[in-house]
């Protein structure tokens, strides 16, 4: 004979869910569709990203580590054979989810190619949403299975106890000093990405070549060609300021010996004007008129303006480059 569940039951984990864990994962969640969804370098994107990159990770792992309270001084004098996990204060649990965020986010972008993902925004922000929901989770069963009476848990009363003491004595000084250290941290990263010292921007060159699918890749150029082939390369200039600027590219084939340039040839001075936070490309032809057998250079540099006489890959804003074999004539 069955017995019907009453929803109460069915329910109840969701009771006792911890509050913190779950905005922390509807937030990371929220982060990534906000990411994706507006366009770079608008204000709601550059908000989400921060709590995302600076905080959201590090606290859903500070809950996996500590998912005790803060034990009161009564409590620290207790047997030897106590067995309850550690637990750290608000203030520390903060500043451990920046710190730990820190140490996060290069893991994750660096885990983000093995797993098949290349290295853009929306990838990054599915990484680092993933890990915090992962982490939230594991976080959500360590405090559950710590017994309730020294659980860590979010709410006004808590909170209230946690920032003056729950004696009234008040928050110690080491609070007090970690609280101000965290608060300047964040708002000097803030300031540094709203306000950056360079005002003039950077600028950024890239090469491209393109598939027999008509799409364009980094770094896949012919290792070979034949006497008189050309290599079609597409190249891409960058403006990060905010003004138009003007540039000149030049293409260049370098002889190296002993890892320096024994001799250049110029094929193409390229010149553009590219308005502030745009970019602007172009394929071009390149043939190497180096002699059968021998390997040269391709140096693709990039100058604001006209170039020097004799300009080199120290004198270019960006540089870029790859090799090429002139491939030996067959015999008769």
């Amino acid at each position: 004979m069955s017995h019907p569940t009453s929803t109460e039951t069915r329910l109840g984990f969701l009771r006792w869910y911890p509050l913190d864990l779950a905005l922390v994962s509807l937030a990371a969640a929220l982060s990534y569709l906000a990411v994706t969804s507006f366009g770079p370098e608008t204000a709601p994107r550059l908000l989400v990203t921060f709590p995302l990159a600076l905080f959201l990770p590090g606290y859903a792992l500070v809950s996996v580590l500590f998912p005790a309270g803060e034990r009161a001084a009564q409590q620290t004098a207790t047997a030897p054979t106590d067995r309850r996990p550690r637990g750290i204060d608000t203030v520390e649990r903060l500043g451990l989810a920046v710190a730990l965020s820190l140490a996060l986010g290069p893991i994750t972008v660096i885990a983000l190619p093995f797993a098949g993902w290349e290295l853009e925004a929306a990838s990054v922000a599915g990484g680092l949403a993933a890990v915090t929901i992962g982490l939230a989770q594991l976080g959500v069963v360590r405090r559950l299975r710590t017994p309730a009476a020294v659980r860590f848990t979010v709410s006004i009363r808590t909170i209230r106890e946690r920032l003056i003491g729950a004696d009234g004595r008040g928050v110690t000084v080491s609070s007090v000093v970690l609280g101000i250290a965290i608060v300047l941290a964040v708002g000097l990263l803030v300031a540094a990405f709203l306000f950056p010292a360079s005002a003039g921007g950077y600028d950024q060159l890239a090469l491209y070549s393109e598939t027999e699918e008509g799409d364009l890749v980094a770094g896949e150029f012919p290792d070979e060609v034949a006497p008189g082939e050309s290599v079609p390369v597409t190249i891409e200039v960058e403006n990060g300021g905010d003004e138009p600027r003007e540039y000149t590219v030049v293409v260049q084939e370098q002889m190296i010996e002993g890892g320096e340039v024994v001799d250049s040839t110029d094929h193409e001075q390229i010149e553009t004007v590219v308005p502030g936070g745009e970019t602007d490309d172009g394929t071009y032809p390149v043939a190497p008129t180096a002699e059968p057998g021998e390997t040269v250079r391709i140096s693709v540099l990039l100058f604001e303006g006209d170039p020097p006489i004799g300009a080199t890959n120290e004198d270019a804003l960006e540089e870029t480059y790859f090799w090429v074999t002139v491939a030996e004539e067959p015999a008769d």
